[in-house]
């Protein structure tokens, strides 16, 4: 008896990159007092006034069955909410909603890929990349941005991987790198998939995240709204991470086919967690301010103390929760400085090699614990690395 290859080498039998956050949560089990500046999970809670939306729709009886596609009324709203950002023309029949933003990954690439077929994706990634890829059967291929250019990708790296390539996975604002691609990077690529026939997913989760500059989904770009597949989630911008409630945006014809995928594999999202979106999302940009107001503060903070030292350089915080650190400077790789800085001092920070080869000799900070915390946490970090540094 044996599992399927598919399952079996999710991660090709080697590291997930998730052990220094897996050492923590160990430690903190043990009884053992561990700053994490791991994962995106916000240190508020999701908003009272969500919560209530739930608890209504849920004692309302809204706990059955929801329409596999998401409720109309959720469709229509995430469908003006993203024509009202992008200036496309969106419907209900260009929307599914999926159980979070993972679940979306997961579904466009199934509906993308065959097997075998080779599927693109940027390095630095968000962890779960190249096993989601390899999940549907696909064979995950990584174009590596690079440091020097502050992780804008090159068009020019993406044409020459795209031979025989049938998708490309992007991420706008960034995790890990924070990074918000400019109109010129989107633009090149939009050009490139349109040359070479690649279909575009989109994640674009941290939407509302975003510290300088404006962000900018490629579906609005000419000739790009027939061929990318958005994926969008209420995690990051409201705050309702264990509510697992995302979606995809798509040409009418992918979400016909995505539809009967859901019917056979998650049947849908509970009816009471799309109320709560709707509800949320219905609130508007006041309450999105709310929920991005913490991670632009603490950035603001984290600028402040890396400019007080010259060991540790900021990759530029242009959105999302985090922050991308070099600290090559210590001569130490990010798993090593890492496990150190938790060994030594507790705080536990994500090795940039979590995140893929080009993302070495930096770690990645999530901004997801009190400000006055943060601030001490991140002088430590620094006056760690300088130490390092001198000896």
């Amino acid at each position: 008896m044996k599992l399927s290859h598919r399952i079996t080498h999710l991660t090709e039998g080697g590291s997930d990159g998730w052990e220094v956050f897996i050492r923590a949560r160990r430690m903190i089990a043990e009884g053992h007092a561990v700053t994490e500046l791991t994962i995106g999970e916000h240190d508020i809670r999701t908003d009272q006034s969500i919560l209530s939306a739930m608890e209504s729709s849920a004692r309302s009886g809204h706990t059955g069955y929801a329409m596999v596609p998401g409720t109309d009324l959720l469709r229509d709203t995430v469908a003006a909410r993203v024509q009202m950002r992008t200036g496309v023309a969106t419907t209900r029949n260009n929307v599914i909603i999926t159980p979070g933003g993972q679940a979306a990954l997961f579904a466009a690439h199934t509906a993308l890929c065959d097997p075998g077929d080779i599927a693109l994706y940027l390095d630095p990634y968000y962890a779960t990349y190249p096993g989601t890829i390899r999940g549907v059967g696909a064979v995950a291929k990584r174009i590596e941005t690079r440091a020097g250019d502050l992780f804008q990708p090159r068009a020019s790296d993406i044409d020459g991987a795209a031979g025989g390539a049938v998708s490309l996975l992007i991420n706008s604002p960034n995790n890990p790198t924070g990074v918000v691609y400019s109109a010129e990077t989107l633009s090149a690529i939009a050009e490139v998939c349109q040359r070479r026939d690649l279909w575009l997913i989109s994640d674009e989760v941290y939407d509302t995240q975003v510290w300088e500059g404006e962000h900018l989904s490629p579906r609005a770009l000419p000739g790009m709204a027939e061929r990318t597949l958005v994926v969008g989630s209420m995690s990051k911008s409201h705050a309702m991470t264990g509510s697992r409630c995302g979606w995809i945006v798509a040409p009418e014809g992918v979400i016909d086919h995505l539809i009967n995928l859901a019917t056979h594999t998650t049947y849908g999202v509970p009816g009471f967690i799309q109320d709560a979106a709707n509800y949320a999302l219905s609130v508007g940009q006041p309450l999105e301010d709310k929920i991005a107001a913490p991670f632009r503060r603490r950035r603001a903070l984290a600028i402040e103390v890396l400019a007080a030292q010259q060991v540790v350089t900021l990759i530029p915080a242009q959105g999302a929760m985090y922050l991308m650190l070099d600290i090559r400077a210590t001569g130490l790789s990010g798993d090593v400085f890492a496990n150190a800085l938790l060994d030594t001092h507790a705080i536990a920070v994500m090795p940039g090699e979590s995140f893929g080869a080009a993302a070495a000799g930096h770690i990645r900070v999530a901004m997801t614990i009190d400000d006055e915390k943060f601030v001490t946490s991140l002088q430590t970090l620094c006056e760690f690395a300088a130490q390092l540094a001198e000896g």
